[in-house]
């Protein structure tokens, strides 16, 4: 029976909590390859993962015999070149968001993996929820009717990482349901705190999640952007809120935070047309459709394990190559959330909205 070829780039914290187990549980899936800047890690990931290869450079993991598929799980910085040298070379790609640090970069990518004729995905496991599938199809098959407006309310754990504190102080005391043991790996201090290195905060870092899952449920472009920012006492943004419109005249609001307290977190999700309303809890697993002729439909609560399926994209990435599934999330809702992300920035820099071009968006 066929299998994957595969490699995991940037086997830091999420790679070994997400991308590592899931291609070594995947029974179709060969991981031969993994890398880390730090010689040390690098072997340490393979030895412990019983894969055969343990690399330190791009030049390393593409001259792997018989590889087929890589996986982008380094810092935002390096997305960008490490994406573009495993497309220049015919593989199939799987991309941590966010995506690149500019729209220009996610673009020439997709663009690439399209010429190359190669499957392209951005790992986005909200994506692959059983809510998020029927959202998708309820939005565009115009259950709720005309798209009026939409509502996000987006909180995660996130201030101690942009303030470059050790993992220890900021979950040892506190854990989560997400951050309920100690990692294989803790990411680098300066992995969210340095925006050189990701890009920014909250913006980057969790709307590319939201902006994202926006192009996902409604296929609709932006056309307008208008943000702000408080970065309270980091060097990168903690609380934002952002005003879209769509290609469609659809309204958008996202309120975002990185400064919640650890008891709580929100994903909530509100879809307003002109014959229904969606409402979602994405953290919670919880959705409902009321529509204007009284009819309530209440889905079943999500189990735990699958609020956040973060084994989803790398399974469905092998299962892609193999023809054996359709492609769940495309590389260009990454794209997408690109040009959210950077027309956000530039709103908060200018203090202005900023217009995205049909073809831009």
């Amino acid at each position: 029976m066929k299998t994957v070829k595969c490699a995991v780039v940037g086997a830091g914290w999420w790679g070994t909590t997400a991308h590592v187990p899931a291609l070594k549980r995947h029974p179709l899936a060969e991981l031969v390859a993994v890398h880390s800047c730090n010689a040390d890690k690098a072997r340490q990931v393979a030895a412990d993962f019983s894969v055969p290869n343990a690399c330190t450079t791009m030049k390393e993991v593409l001259a792997v015999e018989g590889l087929e598929a890589v996986v982008i799980s380094s810092t935002p910085n390096v997305h960008y070149p490490q994406a573009l040298a495993a497309l220049q070379r015919g593989l199939h790609v799987l991309i941590e968001k966010p995506m690149t640090i500019k729209a220009a970069e996610s673009e020439e990518l997709v663009a690439l993996a399209e010429k190359q004729g190669v499957h392209f995905l951005v790992s986005c496991p909200w994506h692959y929820t059983a809510h998020s599938r029927e959202a998708r199809r309820l939005i565009q098959s115009g259950a709720l009717g005309q798209l009026k407006m939409i509502s996000v309310l987006m909180t995660n754990f996130n201030l101690g990482l942009y303030r470059g504190l050790p993992w220890e102080e900021i979950f040892g005391s506190s854990p989560t349901r997400q951050n309920s043991a100690r990692p294989y790996f803790t990411p680098g201090r300066s992995s969210y705190s340095d925006p050189a290195v990701a890009g920014g905060g909250q913006i980057y870092c969790q709307i590319s999640h939201v902006a994202a899952h926006l192009g996902f449920l409604t296929e609709r472009h932006p056309v307008e952007v208008f943000a702000q920012f408080d970065n309270a006492d980091t060097a990168v943004d903690v609380y934002d809120a952002l005003n879209l419109k769509l290609e469609d005249g659809t309204l958008v609001s996202i309120a975002s935070t990185g400064a919640t307290p650890h008891s709580e977190r929100n994903y909530e999700v509100r879809v307003y047309g002109t014959q229904g309303a969606l409402l979602m809890e994405l953290w919670k697993g919880q959705m409902e459709c009321h529509l204007f002729d009284g009819q309530v439909t209440r889905y079943p609560d999500l189990p735990e394990a699958d609020i956040y399926p973060l084994f989803a994209p790398t399974e469905n990435f092998v299962d892609v190559i193999l023809g054996r599934a359709e492609n769940g999330s495309p590389a260009r809702f990454g794209l997408y959330a690109m040009r959210i992300i950077e027309a956000a920035c530039e709103s908060a820099r200018s203090k202005g909205s900023v217009t995205l071009c049909r073809s831009q968006g």
